[in-house]
């Protein structure tokens, strides 16, 4: 009796571990947030298992299903369509009511997009804060004013065709020369990463509308003392 959430590639299969691919093996079965998305990596490391469909809109309707197979002594697999479950995919409610009823929880390492975007983006990865997506509408706005002083550096997933209006309003809020990268399609063939200033990056990407997952990292802010000691170190 154990649930597993399994971390799988954000785009090249190669990037799944080693350990990762046994416990596949061994679950008795695989909780899929897409079951033709992971059906496609499970046939090309030939892994053949009963597979469930766990995603938003219907967690809530299976939750006690689940919990009652795992109770009978199974082994489930919990896999999103991309990275590591419950990192703004499907997991956490699960996990919470596997919690709360004595089920051991273990969640494998392994895939993560923010991670590498934050690595290659140049900007300072000591200290940040991950923010997923932003709001849509409700709070949108609120949420755009508590992070223009945020002092640590932020990270932030946008959807392709909401990326130049995102990074507008970022330039509004945050400043237009505070400096960002955006990153897109990693670990995939046309992988980019694009660094400049919030200014510049929405000037282009209003310009040319970007395919795949969009990572976007910004640069925290700098109370304006910590501007004034540094100028004067210089």
């Amino acid at each position: 009796m154990k649930l597993y959430l399994v971390p799988t590639p954000i785009g090249n299969l190669a990037d799944i571990t080693l350990r990762a691919l046994e416990t596949l093996k061994q679950a008795d079965a695989i909780l899929c947030e897409d079951t033709r998305t992971s059906g496609f990596l499970l046939k090309h490391y030939d892994i053949q298992k009963p597979l469930y469909a766990y995603h938003q809109h219907n967690e809530h309707k299976v939750l006690e299903m689940m919990i009652g197979h795992l109770q009978s002594g199974k082994t489930l697999a919990l896999l999103t369509d991309a990275g590591t479950p419950g990192i703004s995919d499907p997991g956490f409610l699960l996990l919470r009511e596997c919690i709360k009823n004595d089920i051991p929880v273990e969640c494998l390492p392994g895939a993560t997009a923010f991670v590498p975007a934050l690595v290659q983006s140049g900007i300072p990865s000591n200290s940040f804060v991950f923010e997923g997506f932003l709001p849509l509408k409700k709070g949108r706005k609120t949420k755009l004013e508590q992070l223009s002083l945020e002092e640590r550096t932020i990270i932030l997933y946008e959807s392709p065709h909401r990326l130049a209006k995102s990074l507008v309003e970022m330039k509004a809020y945050f400043g237009g020369t505070r400096q960002a990268a955006v990153s897109r399609e990693l670990t995939k063939m046309f992988e980019e990463t694009r660094r400049d200033t919030l200014e510049n990056l929405a000037s282009h990407y209003e310009k040319h509308i970007p395919k795949g997952e969009i990572v976007i990292v910004i640069e925290g802010y700098i109370p304006v003392k910590k501007k004034k000691y540094a100028d004067d170190e210089d």
